[in-house]
């Protein structure tokens, strides 16, 4: 198998997207813990909750929690609190939630010695512009992504999803050390499934994305390991 920390190149997340603990496992023991991280969204922690993530740890693997958190500041503090106390690697908040929130959940993480990664959602990876239209938004789509940002930058959080296009302005605009996740990562004979802003390994690499999220084109796949392994193959 290739390993990707020898090339500078996007680091995989795979994301879990099973509905049983069975299915999840016979992936997860495919997996290198080395190589690649593990996003739990809501349906596996619905499903199966933290007990699964202790047991992914013991396994070695760095969790992504992406509950998306978006709520009043008080409560998405306690949340965020919550999810850090599991020892988790980075989790996710929604921008669109505002300035106070998003403070909020980074104050949260102040006592812990190793925070994990605060990351926030800006627009997801299967919006159009009308989508933004129907919901009172003014701006196009990558105005819309740009200004949440910045928001969440001005906030102090550590990054954000965001759908590739967007990944070349944002690193101009705020640097190296402000990640980005992008999902929606297909190759061109790939299904799109639910996703319309889709982009290659290869352009991920290009735009200098610090991760990339691959859940059905990986989770579906007859052989997972060769399929990652061609997108690892498009990056170097």
């Amino acid at each position: 198998m290739l390993n990707p920390i020898f090339f500078k190149m996007p680091k995989i997340i795979i994301a879990l997207d099973f509905s049983d603990k069975k299915s999840a496992m016979k992936l997860i023991d495919l997996l290198n813990p080395s190589i690649y991280f593990l996003k739990i969204g809501k349906e596996m922690f619905t499903i199966l909750g933290c007990k699964f993530i202790q047991e992914l740890h013991r396994l070695g693997f760095s969790i992504f929690l992406d509950l998306k958190f978006h709520d009043i500041p008080n409560t998405v503090f306690n949340a965020t609190k919550a999810a850090a106390d599991l020892g988790i690697w980075m989790l996710s908040v929604h921008a669109s939630g505002g300035k106070k929130m998003m403070i909020s959940a980074k104050k949260a993480l102040k006592s812990f010695k190793k925070p994990p990664l605060l990351i926030a959602i800006t627009a997801l990876t299967s919006l159009k512009e009308e989508d933004l239209k129907e919901i009172g938004v003014k701006m196009s789509l990558t105005e819309y992504i740009l200004t949440l940002s910045k928001l969440s930058n001005d906030c102090g959080l550590d990054g954000i999803v965001c759908p590739g296009e967007e990944a070349k302005k944002i690193k101009f605009l705020f640097g190296n050390k402000y990640k980005i996740i992008t999902p929606g990562i297909r190759f061109s004979k790939d299904l799109l499934y639910d996703q319309n802003n889709i982009i290659t390994p290869k352009k991920a690499k290009e735009y200098k994305i610090d991760y990339i999220v691959v859940g059905r084109s990986i989770t579906k796949s007859k052989n997972p390991i060769k399929k990652l392994d061609l997108i690892i193959k498009s990056m170097q």
